[in-house]
């Protein structure tokens, strides 16, 4: 006998489910219940703001990365505001944003198998998709379920600039497989994909920018060796948060794909700011004080279920509290107090910023996101999970 009972089923006294919303518009920040991922909408916007008005000015496309953030409302409002698409990570993360509107989105990943080739292929037909190839039967499998389907894929070539994981050595390995797309009329060459991602982090700004420098003048040796074979490459697609200043300008990209920016996690503010693009912490975690009774620290209610920890512990904020996040457990997390502060009371509700934005999002359903001390809107996470 099924003994399972869902919260519907069960009594209330209102006649209302008994698990209520952690949130509604209206709703006062602190009566959030925890733990809620928050997302303030005036530092957010302008971050936004931020980085369109540094793209426009340098007269390249901004193709914001939905990887970090899985919300269809947060790629809304970066093509609102001038973006000319969104990238996705993988072909099943792509369907929540056709399905909210989004109609430009690059995959800049490799697909793994024929099965997702015909997803893709699918998807192509409510929407512009591209996608990445580093090897020919990838490139065959995207012909074969296009031509099943009916449909268009664009296709960019990954070049490996220094990351070492996906893509081509060598402008000769691209203009062959350019020749392979070639003889299929249903597939587009669209240009190189060219992504450093471990200059991201790289702390010392000096250090960020000889690695971009050195990323970029790769890209553009086979950008220019392929133009002498008579390839030309109308986009290069790459760049991130930590090296979007510096990629701006390098006159070899004409396409950007910074995501973090729009929320800004602990181990990218870590990373050494120069005199380029800086953007503030957006996105939060709400997490309640459940037990003093330890007397040396408090345990709040927020735990690796609820924040990733591959780039570290979350920071409390703001800074300057005395406060410190010193360890998680699956539902606990572990907070003490540094140089004499007082501990927070029973109850109390604390702030962190995430040390890791993208897997941490993909751990919630919805984004509380609140202007001044009020909850605005809350939207869901509609892609978490599709991995795919």
């Amino acid at each position: 006998m099924n003994t399972h009972t869902t919260t519907s089923s069960l009594p209330s006294p209102a006649g209302a489910p008994l698990l209520q919303p952690a949130a509604v518009p209206g709703l006062p920040l602190a009566q959030v219940d925890t733990p809620a991922l928050l997302l303030d909408l005036a530092v957010f916007e302008a971050n936004l703001d931020r980085m369109q008005a540094a793209a426009d000015a340098a007269g390249i496309h901004l193709r914001p990365h939905a990887k970090a953030h899985k919300c269809p409302a947060v790629a809304l409002a970066q093509v609102a505001r001038g973006a000319v698409g969104i990238c996705c990570q993988k072909a099943s993360e792509a369907l929540p944003f056709i399905a909210a509107g989004i109609t430009d989105i690059h995959v800049s990943n490799q697909l793994s198998s024929a099965r997702k080739a015909r997803l893709l292929a699918q998807a192509a037909l409510a929407a512009r998709i591209s996608v990445c190839v580093d090897d020919a039967s990838q490139v065959i499998a995207l012909a074969d379920a296009t031509a099943a389907a009916g449909s268009r894929i664009g296709v960019f070539v990954e070049i490996d600039i220094g990351q070492g994981r996906c893509g081509v050595a060598d402008a000769d390995a691209v203009l062959r497989l350019v020749e392979v797309i070639g003889r299929h009329p249903q597939l587009d060459f669209r240009g190189l994909q060219a992504y450093h991602g471990g200059m991201q982090h790289l702390r010392a700004w000096d250090a960020r920018r000889a690695e971009a420098r050195r990323a970029a003048d790769r890209t553009g040796a086979v950008v220019a060796t392929l133009a002498q074979a008579g390839v030309r490459c109308a986009t290069v697609t790459g760049g991130g948060s930590g090296s979007v200043e510096f990629d701006l300008h390098t006159g070899v990209y004409t396409e950007l794909q910074p995501g973090s920016y729009a929320f800004m996690d602990r181990d990218y503010a870590e990373n050494e700011g120069g005199h380029g693009l800086r953007f503030s912490h957006a996105a939060f975690l709400a997490t309640a004080v459940m037990s003093t009774a330890a007397g040396a620290h408090v345990v709040v209610d927020a735990g690796l279920k609820s924040l990733a920890v591959d780039s570290g512990l979350p920071a409390v904020w703001p800074p300057g509290s005395g406060l410190v996040y010193r360890a998680a457990n699956d539902e606990h997390g572990i907070v003490v107090a540094t140089d004499g502060a007082p501990l927070p009371a029973l109850g109390s509700v604390l702030q962190l910023v995430p040390g890791h934005c993208d897997p941490t999002l993909n751990l919630h359903d919805e984004l509380v996101a609140f202007r001044g001390d009020t909850v605005e809107a809350v939207w869901p996470i509609s892609a978490r999970g599709l991995s795919r």
